[in-house]
């Protein structure tokens, strides 16, 4: 099943990893991963229906609040920033996104069920973007609660929503957020700008404040209009990686990524959504603030939840550190059921 913007997908028909699909019949939920890996299901039933109330998310049981572990410790990632300063001091790259995967058991796995978490991030940190792709058969037990617009498609017409630039308030937002953020919007600018019509590429609005529970994002807009011929492989092709989640120059970030972190993203960074072949519509989340099911691990199932900051030249390591904590505390708080809404008490 999947669940995206008020719909309710089941009836699975179809699953395949060739984009082309994306462009035939039918409505589709896409997970693409950050190391390139990508799922498209097809299903035949898709009708409205509400955003699970609490009581769906009652039978959630979450990992200990003291079980998880990070791929890069405290320690690991401050010297990841030093280096990722280092290549920037050398000329390698402006920016680079350093991430780390955080895992924990789950202690009833076999009863482990994403869109109860789902309901619980509805509840906990409502998000633009939520949703769950549930496909076990392959792998994929995906909940998102992403606030970040990767692409959205309305026939010709693509618009993508980078975020850069993070703090509890505005008033904690930082210069460098904003040089951060329109480095990436010039990014985007370019990727788009390779499958799009030449001179339809523009920057509605440019580091606009935006808040979030718990904390506040500089989002930026870019829109463009598709150049006679390109569809979703060309727009993937062209633009995934995200931006806001690689760096810049593209190419310079991702070699500096996979030399410094110790653990793959998956479909954290990657793209999680949904695509409507028939209405030539879509709209596909950056896969951030996203908790996935992993039953392969060594020791038995775990949840994954990813975190991670854009390094500039401007960037303090234990800043950028604490950052990360900040995105995560919130969410890991939900899935291990210890976080306090107004009001009432998780569980």
């Amino acid at each position: 099943m999947a669940r995206f913007g008020g719909l309710l997908a089941t009836d699975l028909r179809d699953v395949t990893t060739d984009p082309a699909a994306l462009e035939s019949t039918g409505w589709w939920a896409v997970v693409a991963d950050f190391e390139g890996a990508l799922y498209c299901a097809r299903f035949g039933d898709v009708r409205p229906a509400p955003a699970p109330g609490p009581e769906a998310g009652a039978s959630w049981r979450g990992p200990a609040p003291d079980t998880w572990t990070s791929s890069l410790d405290r320690d690991g990632y401050i010297a990841g920033v030093r280096r990722v300063r280092e290549h920037i001091a050398a000329g390698e790259v402006y920016q680079a996104n350093l991430c780390r995967v955080l895992s924990a058991p789950l202690p009833d796995a076999d009863r482990a069920d994403v869109d109860a978490l789902t309901a619980l991030l509805a509840r906990g940190n409502p998000a633009p973007y939520a949703g769950t792709v549930r496909l076990p058969a392959h792998g994929i037990e995906v909940a998102t609660a992403s606030p970040e617009l990767y692409l959205r498609r309305e026939g010709t017409t693509i618009t993508s929503g980078p975020i850069k630039g993070t703090g509890r308030t505005a008033a904690d937002l930082l210069e460098k957020d904003h040089a951060e953020n329109v480095m990436i919007v010039d990014l985007v600018r370019n990727d788009l700008g390779r499958v799009c019509a030449t001179g339809s590429v523009t920057v509605p609005e440019l580091c606009a404040v935006e808040p979030h529970p718990g904390l506040v994002h500089l989002v930026s807009t870019v829109r463009g209009e598709l150049d006679g011929g390109a569809g979703w492989p060309e727009l993937l092709a062209a633009t995934f990686p995200p931006g806001s989640v690689t760096g810049a120059p593209k190419s310079s970030a991702l070699r500096i990524i996979e030399a410094l972190e110790t653990a793959p993203r998956g479909p954290y960074c990657g793209g999680i959504g949904w695509v409507d072949a028939d209405r030539g519509t879509g709209e596909l989340a950056v896969g951030i603030r996203t908790f996935w099911i992993d039953r392969t691990a060594t020791g038995g199932p775990v949840l994954r939840f990813g975190t991670g900051a854009g390094i500039t030249w401007g960037s303090d390591p234990e800043r950028e550190w604490a950052e990360t904590e900040l995105k995560a505390a919130r969410l890991l708080a939900i899935a291990s059921g210890t976080h306090q809404p107004a009001g009432g008490t998780e569980r």
